[in-house]
This record gives C-alpha cells, structure tokens and sequence, in this order.
C-alpha cells in the first residue's frame, strides 16, 4: 500500500501548477490555489492507482503508459517550481514536499515491478498513447495547453516538412524512371480480407509481445523447406552452407517478408543478396549502418555478379540510376527520401534493423516510410522485405514492434491483415492461456528465421570467453575504490535514513535496498562529482587501458593478429600509442572514418600480414565488419549487454574461420567491473526466451546497471553490519 505520509505529503495544499512553457499557453490573470486545483492532486490519485496495480501483479500496458506520464509531469512541474520566478518560498518548499511524495511512491512501484524502471530513464521512448494521455491529464488540471500537433507518424507519400528543403534528386534518377516502364506501380486489385470477429475489440500488440517474452515453444524459426540439390542459386565458385539454401527455397517458394535473425557470423548478408536475385525483387534498395556500406556493395557484386551495384554517398551525385542494388546508409537517408519513395524500389533490406528499434526517432521514421511506399505501388505483389538483425532484442520486448511495422506484419496499433488472419483462425483471444503459444507461432510463420552457430554450422570453431583480472594497483586504481566507497557510502546512508522511517516498517530490506538503488540509477545523469556508476566504469575502462594493450601485444607476437576492442577514443588512443611504442602495426575502426577508408583498415587487416593488430571501436566495429584473419579478441572495456559483446566477438567467429576463437576480457580485480561482468554473463536470457524457445525464468530480469548497485548496496550492509 502506498505509505500514509507519502500520500499525504503528496495531497498538501500549495499552488495550481502548470506544464512546461514548451508544453502550454500561458494564461493572463492570477492563478488560484487551493487544495484540489491543478497538477499535483491529479499526480496523487494517479500515482496510487499504478502503485495498486503493482501490487496485484505487474502493471497492465494502460498503467504503464499512466506511470510514464506521471514521471514526465512530475520532472516538468519539479523544474518549473524550481525555476520560476514569482512563487514565494514556503510554496515552492511545500509543492516540492508534494513532489517527493509523489517520486517515492513512484520508486516504491518500481521496485516492486522493475520493468518499470526503463519508463524512468530520460531518453525512455514516449509513445503516442503517453503523448495523449499527458495531454488529457493537463487538460483535466485546468491547464491551457496549444492546439494537438499531429503525430509524428510516418506518412509514406511525403516528405516530412522538416526534410523538405534537404531533398536531393541525384542525375540520372528521372531518366531511369523514364526508361523503365516496369517500375511503375502494379494496380492489381488484391483479394478481399479475412473478417474479423473473435478479437475486434481486443488490444493484441501487448499480448503478441508477451508471448514471446514468456518463452517456451521452441526455436523461433519457421518450417524452411529443404536445399535444392544441386546448389543451383550461388555463383561459380561459391558454396552455400545448407542453412543459407533453405532460407532461400523459401523465398523461391513465394515468401517475402522476413525477420532474418540468424546469430552473428552465419552470413546473412549472402542470403539477403541472393534472396533479391531469387525473387527478381530489382530494383532492390539496401540500408545500412555507414560502417558497413562499402562491404555490402562488394558482397552484393560477389554474391550477384551479374547485377549492376551502387553505392550513395552524400547527395549522391556520382550514383549509378541504372543500377539493380542501390546501397544507402541511415544517416543520409533523409535527403534522399522524395526520389527513393517514388523510384519503384521492389524489394528493401534493412541490416542491423535493431538500429530503428525507437520509432520516434527519425531514422526508424524514414525507414518505415519508404518500406510502407514500397508497399503501397505494388498492392498485387509482395514486396521483399527483409530485416537482418542477429540481435533483434537489446534490452525490452518492445524492440520487436519497429521491425514488424517495416516487415507490414503489424502497423502502429494492431496487425496487419494477414497477421490477423492468422490469429482470427486460431480460435482464441487474449484471455485464454492457448492463444500465447499460438500467438507466438503465428508471428514466426511470417517470417522469422532464427538459426544458431551450435545447430546449423557444426564445422565453424569452438568460441570461448576468458576473462583475465588484474590489479589496479596505481593512483588511478585507489581513486576508483575510493570512489566506488564513496557511493557505498552514499547508498547505505539512505538505506539507512529509509530503514529507520515509517517505509522500513513497511518495506523489506530488499525492497527498500532496489528502491533506493532505482533512485539512484534515475539521479546518475545529474551527478557530476564521480560518484555515479556510469562515471566510475568509464573510469575504470580508462585505467585498464595500459593493461589490456600489454596483453594484446603480447598476444600478438606470440599467436598473430589480433582484434582489440574499447568502447572510449581516449583508450584506443592509448593503445594505438603503445602497439606503436612496441614496433606493432596497426588499423582502426572508428565512427567518424569514411566507408572507403574504413574498408581499407578492414582489408589491411585481413590481408597484409605485417598488420598486427585492429584497434577498434565497439559501437562502430561491433555490426558488420569481417575481421575472421584474427582468432583473438581483446576486450578491454566491457559493454552494458550481453548482445554487444557478443556481437564484438562474432566480428571474428564467423563463416570461414578455421581456428577456435578465444575473447580475453580484461576484468578489474576487487571493483564493481568484476560484478559487472557476472551480470553481463547473466543476461543473454531473453534472446534465448523469445528467440530460441527457452523456458521464461520466475524471477523479473532487472538491468546490468541496477543490479551492479545493488551488489554495492548489499556489500556496505553487510560490512557495516
């Protein structure tokens, strides 16, 4: 239950309160105050209602959205009481009260249901029913707001108005569309759509998550047919691995929408390619990560020789219009979106797809509406449509949704027709146990495609990973402990405060220890002295710099190349320093390198035998890159996930390695780096349940950085204890 003086500091009396200036007109004459007006009392109602549906069990998607909503107003009307002039103190002091009150009940909540604990963070996505329903709630609180802006969805026809004066139209594009009558758009009528009865009125996007964050069920892979024999569909001198030939005998069968999840290394980029020639899915368009373009083109012109490939750069002013593949990256799609909506495109793939996960950000919106244009000129026939991704899932379910809405299975708010057919003919609804099982399968006979190294390339090298410790013995190394003491410190003292007040006779010590530590991972971004766990693991990635690279040079002169992967500039700087100071050649892959000169590195890399080592970054060298001429990795900081890890190693553990590859990762000794890398281990559990038929576990998964500060709270208490 929500505590009595939490909820009765948040029903105080103090001022009506209004949304940020961004937010709201102003509104001329004196503002009344009384206890019942305005923002605050609204948040106290709302606030106790999510907090009671926390208790029944975890929080329904409708109090999800409400529990967002009332952590947004709360920051808004926190800065503005803090900001604005006018308010006399002991308001302010009493409004602020309010909004403690308002924030514990909401720490209390999520700690009882930690999947709440995301909605907290400041770059969480706000979704269109949290935009409405912060406008309802503002509303109801007597507050002048603007007139509603449409939704920031996409709308395939057009340009957005703020990339309207960006658009490039690049030379040859008319006199393409001119010459090519068969890119016109194909008219034909389709055939008319399974009714729908049983599950009108039901919400099915929630449910359809669920039944894959639940697990069980199997490999999320659907039936693939058998390889043609012989191999007739990979060119002279190549050779398909069975599992690349039965993905397209599918697309051979007429499939051609696919989630193509394949674990890193199995060579989805050669099933992708084929895939368009098998289809004669041309002109065909390919988005890609700028790291990896220049790659893609090659693989496309190896794998389809017979195919014209280009690849646009900038504006685009050296591209091939009569080419069959056209590969662009996300960052300059934006200029090109008003040629390549109406260019005839019949195919799109979409490589590390996980990359347009947040649909309000601009990337995922330009890709949806090129994939929803694609769909629209060619109602008779289906498009190829292809996602890759070897890891679709980072950190939520949710980061399926984007990627259905490109595949057309489902659209901003319920299925797609066909989806729906499915889970009509299934006979269920929500509110029966059977239809997630079924709900679960139905989506994978779409087209997910999921194989794993283990099942499908018994001939590909063991991969292991080993981690080294070592001693951050120096000055660097006692900062970092102390630091890390001071936020014991920090923690214990309130858990302490907290035990001795009116919650810790209500709460457990384990409830009241993730309260505070969720609260903590909340306040981090805010704190600047050191003391913050984002800060300290930078700065532990720092002083493991000198370290790690004295292993890879060791490495490297005693088994050969090797891959050296930091998530910071300063600590591949440090290493390039030091491979030099040890007469070691080196390449590097960075996110501000051109794709030419990037390619060069990677070719470098795998052909000039006096190049030692790949200094590389792990948000830019982690997708897309082949880096197979080395069988160690050195990983000298470690990430947030499990997938990026994984995803660093699978640079080298892919098609075509013939020795075991081993990842040497640099763990510092008696620091919460330790603890971390227990926990990265831990969490590669929900590609397993929904990607790979695992039994869901009973306990909620909590975040990396929650349960590294609650390793640091439980060991102050039992220290002081």
């Amino acid at each position: 239950m929500a505590s009595t003086t939490a909820a009765r500091t948040a029903q105080s009396p103090s001022q009506t309160t209004e949304p940020s200036k961004q937010t709201r007109a102003k509104s001329p004459g004196k503002r009344r105050h009384t206890h019942n007006e305005g923002i605050i009392p609204l948040l106290a109602r709302a606030v106790r209602e999510v907090e009671a549906s926390a208790q029944r069990g975890k929080a329904t998607p409708a109090n999800r959205t409400k529990f967002q909503v009332i952590a947004l107003l709360m920051r808004e009307e926190r800065a503005r009481v803090k900001t604005e002039e006018g308010i006399a103190d002991a308001e302010r002091v009493e409004t602020l009260k309010r909004l403690d009150g308002i924030a514990a009940i909401l720490a209390r909540t999520a700690a009882r249901d930690t999947s709440l604990i995301t909605l907290l963070e400041p770059t969480a996505s706000i979704t269109d029913a949290t935009r409405a329903l912060k406008r309802k709630m503002l509303t109801q609180a007597g507050i002048e707001l603007p007139a509603e802006e449409p939704p920031a969805e996409p709308v395939a026809p057009s340009v957005p108005p703020e990339l309207a004066e960006r658009q490039v139209r690049p030379p040859g594009i008319d006199a393409r569309m001119m010459a090519s009558p068969f890119l016109a758009p194909d008219l034909t009528r389709t055939g008319k759509p399974t009714p729908v009865v049983r599950l009108a009125n039901w919400e099915l996007l929630s449910p359809l998550l669920k039944s894959f964050e639940q697990g069980g069920g199997g490999s999320a892979c659907m039936a693939l047919p058998e390889p043609p024999v012989p191999d007739h569909l990979a060119p002279r001198g190549l050779e398909l691995m069975p599992h690349q030939a039965r993905f397209l005998a599918a697309v051979e069968e007429g499939h051609r929408s696919f989630l193509l999840a394949d674990e890193p290394g199995l060579g989805k980029t050669a099933q992708s390619v084929l895939a368009a020639s098998v289809a004669g899915a041309y002109p065909l368009l390919v988005v890609v990560p700028n790291v990896v373009k220049m790659n893609w083109a090659r693989e496309a012109e190896r794998w389809t020789p017979q195919r014209r490939v280009t690849v646009i750069h900038g504006d685009g002013q050296d591209i091939d219009a009569f080419a069959d593949v056209f590969v662009v990256n996300y960052e300059i799609l934006d200029r090109h979106l008003s040629w390549i909506s109406d260019f005839g495109f019949r195919g799109m793939v979409v490589d590390e797809a996980h990359m347009i996960k947040n649909v309000q950000s601009q990337r995922s919106r330009n890709v949806l509406a090129i994939a929803e244009r694609i769909r629209e000129r060619t109602p008779g026939v289906s498009p190829l449509l292809i996602a890759l991704t070897g890891t679709p899932l980072i950190n939520d379910i949710d980061d399926f949704r984007a990627i259905w809405r490109f595949l057309g299975w489902t659209d901003a708010e319920k299925p797609g027709p066909e989806l729906m057919a499915r889970l009509e003919s299934n006979g269920w609804t929500p509110a029966d146990s059977a239809f997630y099982p079924e709900a679960r399968q139905s989506v994978i006979d779409m087209g997910i495609v999921r194989r794993r190294k283990i099942d499908v390339a018994a001939d590909l090298p063991a991969k292991r990973v080993v981690d080294l410790p070592v001693e951050l013995d120096d000055e660097v190394g006692r900062g970092i402990r102390e630091a890390e003491q001071r936020l014991a410190k920090k923690l214990l003292d309130r858990f302490t405060a907290t035990k001795a007040g009116k919650l810790g006779e209500k709460l457990s010590d384990e409830a009241i220890i993730r309260m505070i530590c969720a609260q903590e991972l909340e306040e981090s971004n805010a704190s600047a002295d050191g003391t913050n766990v984002f800060t300290m693991v930078r700065q532990i990635g720092q002083a493991k710099a000198g370290l790690a690279a004295d292993y890879a040079a060791q490495l490297a002169r005693s088994v050969g190349k090797v891959v050296f992967f930091a998530k910071h500039i300063d600590v591949m700087d440090r290493a390039e320093a030091a491979f030099a100071e040890r007469g070691l050649k080196t390449i590097s892959i960075r996110g501000d390198q051109t794709s030419a000169f990037r390619q060069e590195q990677i070719d470098a890399f795998n052909q000039d035998p006096e190049v030692s080592v790949a200094v590389c970054s792990l948000t830019a060298a982690g997708v897309g890159v082949n880096l197979q001429a080395a069988s160690d990795v050195v990983l000298a900081e470690l990430s947030w996930t499990d997938a990026e890890q994984t995803q660093a190693i699978d640079r080298v553990h892919r098609i075509g390695q013939e020795e075991p590859v081993t990842a040497w990762r640099i763990v510092a000794a008696q620091t919460i780096d330790a603890k971390i890398a227990e926990l990265i281990d831990g969490k590669a559990g929900l590609a397993a349940r929904a990607l790979d038929g695992a039994e869901a576990k009973r306990e909620e998964e909590d975040s990396v950085q929650l349960e590294a500060l609650m390793h640091v709270l439980h060991r102050a208490i039992r220290e002081d204890g």
